[in-house]
Parts: C-alpha cells; structure tokens; sequence
C-alpha cells in the first residue's frame, strides 16, 4: 500500500496556499473537491454503532460521491430508524438494510467498509474482525481500550492490506495542515512544548442495579469485554467514566488535541509519562478522573501536556479545547481548521482561518466547524481505499497519539511516574504498569491477527 498522506491533503489546499493575516487565501472551491476521486465504483459502507456520533456520521458518509451506507447495526434498536432517516434525509437514493449483530455485518460479502461508532472496548477487536473479513475500517477514536489490542489492530491492518483510519478529523483540515507545515518550517523556531486542554460541565453520575431494558442486546453490547451484569445509568454514554469499558477524558476528548500536539511536535513515542489528578468535583461512581494532568517528555528536550477539568467548564485562553506550540521564537494556537501565530511577548502575528464552505462540505446548512472536517476525513477515507494508500490518521499514526494517553491513564492509575521505551511506546521494568498493558477478554472474543 502506497505510503502517501500528503497527496490527498495537497490538492484539498491547493487552493488556499496564498493564506495571509486576517486568514485570506486564493479560490479553494470546495464543490470541485469530490472530482479528485479517481475510480467512479461505488463503495459499499456500513455504520456500527449508530446511537449518536455513529447516526450523524451515516449522514456524513451518504452524501459523498460514489458511496453508500447499504447497512445500519446497533444493538439498540431504537437508534436503527433514526439513523436510516438521517441518512435518507442526506438524499440517498438506496434504503440501507439494517442488523443489529456486527458478526452477520461482516460475514455480508458487498460490504466494502465499516465504519465504528461503537463505545470504546468494541474499537479494536472490530477493527481487527472487519480486516480480517476483508473490510476497510473508519474506528472513532481512540483506536483501543487499552495498547496490546492497538498494536493487534496495526498488525491486523498490515496483514490484510487494508486501509484504516481512526476518527482524528483534524489530520484532514487544510489549514490546519499548513498551520503544522510552518511549524515544521520553523514559524516559531524549535518547538519545544506542546500544552493541550478540555473543560466541560458534567455532572455526578450514579448507577444501580436494573433489568436490562427490552430493546437492547446488553450481551452483544459488552462483547469483547468480561462479562457483568447491568446496571441502569450506564448506557448510553457514561460508560465512558468506567475502566471496563471506557477510557475517561483522556481518551475521550483528549485524543484529539493530543493527536495534533504530537503532529506538531514531530515526535512518536515518549520517553518519561506521568499524571495527577482525581474525582474531584463530586462524590459518585466515576472511576476514572475528572481532573487531570497527563505530561509526557519526548526525546529532544520536548514536552507535551494535557489538562482536563470535566465538571468545571472554565474556559483557557477564551477556549474550552485547544492547543498551543510554544518555541524559541513564539506560539502557535489552534483547536480546529485555523491556527494563530504569536511573538514571544505574547503579539499576535498572524491569523489564518478555514476558507471551506460547510454547505458545499455537507451539502445541507451548517455552522459546526467540526462536521467540514468530518466530511474532508471521510472523503480522505474513500480515496484512500481507491488509491490504495495510507490515509491521513493511519492505523499507526492514530495508535501512537492513543497509547500516549493511555500511558497516562496507566500512571495515574499506578500513582507513580512511568519510563518508556521511545522505540515502541512499552512501559520500561514496572510489574505494576505492564499489567495494564492488555486486558482480560470474554471468552472467545480475544482478538487475534
């Protein structure tokens, strides 16, 4: 497979290199941006996980050209009509077909791709199923529960030549790609540290013990994970806050930033990882923490930090998410498809924002930065699959940003710093971390290449 994710970006923003203070640029007409796809054969897409995130992405995929969702799996039924109507509501012409076992999903052989919006312990073990089946793969971040299953999930990628693409739609924006090509170029000078953040107004969250409700399939839900029994307040999201099936904040939200932090950087894997925090702000069930500091040190005398205050939406730098770059010469800042530069005194430089129309993106109206970016993922997505190439958020590329955060979930839970290994990411001695490297799987849902 043709290593190349600059191909696809280069001719997104090739009509926005001329870019200058105030963000303006020459023509980027993103109506002819769908003609860069070479081949016209259609490319047959089923959503997993369609609840939420996974129901506005159906939409997202049926309006791209030469694609179609042929089929719709949850194991909640009532989430399959409301995800068939977002994607015809998208004007597809073709009614997708609907299951609610991903298994039958895979073994249906005019399925091309899946695409995973499943909760978070799903990601891998179908990543690494719908390789196996022969399908290319779009997982939601982050790529694993845990990082032995992200490295079977490269391996699997690697062996059935497919292409996969975790849901870092960042990797996809344009300006911010050139935001990150002068970073590389020295804007600033040497770039030396990356601070990320997340702030949010969560609330407590308590679980009890309940009957599993009459439209849910909880066994299939808890597949690859050990088997408990159900607990009402769990589904459908705060399962997030639960190492069981979740991966907290960090995984959650901070993947993102992260992932663009360490693109900057220009680093891989981390030598020194830590991180400090609790539940903080209320007393309940969560198990994983709603304040926290992960910081990790890189080879080269560069640091990354991330800063999560779940239940205290405070805003940093008039932003409730984001990243800064800070080198030897000033500070770039960025969140999204745009980035601003700064001198050391803190002067702004220079400001560049996204040119791309979201109604030409989406094909319906729209003010969500995010849902362009979506769109250029997924469009990054299907012409990686025509192309035969490696997409932007590679397999490999998402896995090292995952394990980073992982890492530091991995420290706070130990209570105590880790020494890494910074050519493969594993956690250096340390009986107590290593354990935490993998997990314990249901019986006959291990994951296997």
């Amino acid at each position: 497979m043709k290593d190349s994710r600059r191909v696809f970006i280069k001719k997104v923003a090739a009509g926005s290199a001329g870019l200058a203070i105030g963000g303006t640029a020459f023509g980027f007409d993103a109506r002819s941006y769908k003609n860069i796809i070479g081949a016209n054969e259609r490319i047959r897409i089923a959503t997993i996980g369609v609840n939420s995130r996974g129901k506005s992405m159906g939409g997202t995929f049926a309006i791209q050209k030469n694609a179609e969702v042929a089929c719709v799996c949850d194991v909640d039924e009532r989430a399959i009509p409301k995800a068939i109507k977002t994607i015809m509501d998208a004007k597809q012409i073709n009614t997708p077909t609907s299951e609610k076992d991903c298994r039958k999903v895979l073994d249906d052989k005019s399925i091309d791709a899946i695409y995973i919006a499943t909760p978070d312990h799903w990601h891998a073990p179908l990543t690494i199923m719908g390789c196996k089946a022969g399908k290319h793969v779009y997982v939601e971040k982050p790529l694993s529960h845990n990082p032995r299953e992200g490295e079977i999930a490269i391996a699997a990628a690697r062996k059935y030549d497919r292409v996969v693409q975790m849901g870092a739609q960042r990797r996809s924006a344009p300006v911010l790609t050139q935001g990150i090509n002068q970073l590389h170029n020295g804007i600033i000078g040497r770039v030396y540290m990356a601070k990320t953040w997340y702030t949010n107004t969560r609330k407590d969250n308590f679980l009890k013990p309940g009957p599993v409700p009459s439209w849910l399939d909880y066994n299939l839900w808890q597949g690859p994970a050990p088997h408990v029994p159900y607990k009402d307040g769990l589904i459908h999201y705060n399962w997030h806050w639960f190492w069981h099936w979740g991966t907290g904040e960090a995984l959650n939200n901070g993947t993102h930033e992260v992932d663009v932090a360490r693109w900057g950087l220009g680093v891989d894997f981390p030598i020194r990882v830590t991180s400090v925090g609790g539940r903080y702000h209320y007393k309940d069930d969560w198990e994983t923490p709603d304040t926290q500091v992960i910081t990790m040190d890189y080879p080269g005398r560069v640091s990354l930090m991330w800063e999560c205050r779940s239940s205290n939406g405070r805003k940093i730098e008039g932003a409730d998410r984001g990243i800064i770059f800070y080198g030897e010469k000033g500070s770039l800042d960025t969140g999204g498809d745009n980035y601003k530069v700064y001198d050391l005194d803190g002067k702004l430089i220079n400001e560049v924002s996204s040119l791309i129309s979201q109604d030409d993106l989406q094909g319906r109206n729209t003010a969500s930065p995010s849902l362009g970016m979506d769109s250029l993922h997924v469009m990054d997505f299907l012409d990686a699959i025509r192309n035969n190439r490696r997409p932007n958020c590679d397999v490999e590329l998402g896995y090292k940003s995952v394990v980073a955060m992982q890492l530091g979930n991995i420290s706070w839970r130990v209570g105590h710093d880790l020494k890494i290994d910074p050519e493969n990411g594993h956690i250096i001695g340390d009986t107590d971390a290593r354990k935490l490297w993998g997990r314990e799987y249901e019986k006959g849902w291990e994951p296997v290449v």
